[in-house]
């Protein structure tokens, strides 16, 4: 895609503020409004049409969070087979509204067409103050890196088709990929942090590269201080999506590794994540804060801190 959009026309209105390099294109309306735009649509990947309407509108606001933005209005994308049960596609626009209707966000309408592979997302617009903006290229040299949500829900979707995941995972798995990053998003912007991103479908050590790459700095991230759902491990020895491996492949030669990581631990690092937390950049003498911003409003990845560290990229 990057190679696509290389060749399109470039963008050269002034009042763009960020573009396609970051998670969402903001555009400047006034001197203290910014308006911020994202979508996002995916074919279902847990069995209940409500809870996939409820991943999707969750996926779909995170983008907005991770800009520091607040997600204002939504429209609905459907893609349905036109003799499809009505039920089912009820069922997963119910869970889409409700989600929204959590995050604050109201549906405007949408687009729907006929498709044998039924498909759902939303089209989000927030708004944020062009000052406030936090760039997936804000990570400095010295800042800790925070993950608000544990790894393994692309692992998981695909054991789910396959019959091999147990049915706690399943329920665990859901849980947080309907879990909004608003709490999470309110933390950061709380204590003034300038760089993040959310972990979705390059997996944590792609969205991890494109956060350094675009700061220019380069990170030490500990194994251990990664967090990964319980059960995740003993999955990736059996299934693993074609697109994590496709991940790992893409980021290996940017990646300097330690002699004791598995290649199960690899591929579940690169795992394509669905709903994933944020990847937060913070100085050091806010570190503290925003872990207790984070445990204060029960987000359940913080209780520990999770403490990695972005210096100067090598030339």
């Amino acid at each position: 895609m990057d190679q696509i959009l290389r060749s399109l026309p470039k963008t050269t209105d002034p009042r763009v503020l960020v573009g396609t390099e970051d998670d969402a294109g903001v555009y400047q309306m006034s001197s203290d409004v910014a308006i911020v735009q994202t979508v996002d649509f995916f074919t279902p990947i847990v069995d209940s049409p409500y809870d996939f309407g409820a991943i999707a509108a969750a996926n779909a606001v995170s983008d907005i969070y991770a800009m520091g933005a607040r997600p204002l209005t939504a429209l609905n994308l459907v893609a349905f087979p036109k003799d499809g049960p009505l039920d089912v596609l009820t069922e997963i626009m119910r869970g889409g509204a409700e989600k929204a209707r959590e995050a604050g966000v109201v549906i405007v309408g949408g687009h729907s067409i006929d498709d044998k592979e039924p498909k759902y997302g939303m089209a989000v617009t927030g708004t944020i103050h062009p000052a406030r903006l936090v760039l997936k290229g804000g990570a400095r040299p010295g800042d800790a890196l925070v993950l608000t949500k544990p790894l393994g829900t692309g692992i998981i979707a695909t054991a789910i088709k396959a019959g091999r995941a147990p049915e706690s995972l399943v329920a665990m798995a859901t849980r947080t990929m309907k879990t909004l990053n608003r709490l999470a998003a309110e933390a950061m912007v709380e204590v003034g942090v300038k760089g993040a991103t959310d972990i979705t479908g390059f997996g944590l050590l792609g969205h991890l590269y494109e956060m350094l790459h675009t700061s220019g700095v380069c990170a030490k991230v500990r194994l251990a201080n990664i967090p990964v759902m319980e059960g995740v491990r003993e999955l990736a020895k059996l299934t693993v999506p074609g697109g994590t491996r496709a991940n790992l492949k893409y980021v290996s030669e940017n990646i300097v590794w330690s002699n004791d990581i598995t290649d199960e631990e690899k591929l579940i690092l690169a795992d394509a994540q669905t709903s994933g937390g944020l990847l937060i950049a913070v100085e050091q003498k806010k570190l503290e804060a925003l872990l207790s911003g984070l445990v204060a409003r029960g987000v359940e990845n913080s209780r520990e801190p999770r403490r990695d560290h972005a210096r100067p990229r090598a030339a």
